[in-house]
């Protein structure tokens, strides 16, 4: 009822923008880059989060290439392709997560020592192809409750992250169906 009532009052006056203040704030903390005054984000909150997606994403990138290098048996070919498309995808996260991290004024923690401390899923190398997929299918499980964690936590202060947590969320799920749909043709 709130949100319709803003909402309501919101359409019924003009927009108006005072450019003179923007250009000015702009121009004040130059060397804050993309965070301006109108981050209403915990920063600090958000880049802890951020770097602990990132060594998630890493974790996942090398588990998913050692299960693509060791896929064998009856029908591993496309497993294990599906693991190298994986591996690069969940790179690709990585990265994304880093320049996000760098825009908010943080550093991106790559270091390999507490790697596995920092990431929420964890690193199984499975005996069979079965376990892999079966680990690979926990793995991203377990990325996509974080993932919807933190963009509830994230909420509104801070659109731009939200939307790369939303869209890393997307294809998270993807690879859980894509894992399921082999656990089910075994």
């Amino acid at each position: 009822m709130e949100q319709a009532t803003r909402t309501q009052t919101q359409a019924n006056r003009p927009f108006e923008m005072d450019v003179k203040a923007i250009r000015a704030k702009a121009r004040k903390d130059i060397e804050s880059g993309a965070v301006t005054d109108t981050y209403r984000a915990d920063r600090q909150a958000v880049l802890k989060l951020l770097n602990e997606a990132l060594a998630t994403e890493i974790v996942c990138v090398l588990r998913y290439k050692r299960h693509h290098f060791m896929a064998r048996g009856l029908n591993a070919e496309p497993v294990a392709a599906e693991f190298a498309v994986h591996a690069t995808q969940e790179q690709e996260h990585a990265d994304r997560l880093s320049e996000r991290i760098v825009q908010l004024g943080g550093e991106p923690n790559l270091s390999p020592k507490g790697l596995l401390e920092r990431s929420h899923s964890e690193y199984v190398e499975g005996d069979s192809l079965e376990d892999m997929i079966k680990e690979n299918l926990v793995a991203e499980r377990i990325a996509i409750d974080s993932y919807r964690q933190m963009i509830d936590y994230i909420g509104e202060q801070d659109s731009t992250t939200r939307r790369l947590l939303e869209e890393i969320l997307a294809v998270e799920e993807e690879h859980a169906d894509d894992m399921s749909d082999f656990l089910a043709r075994r």
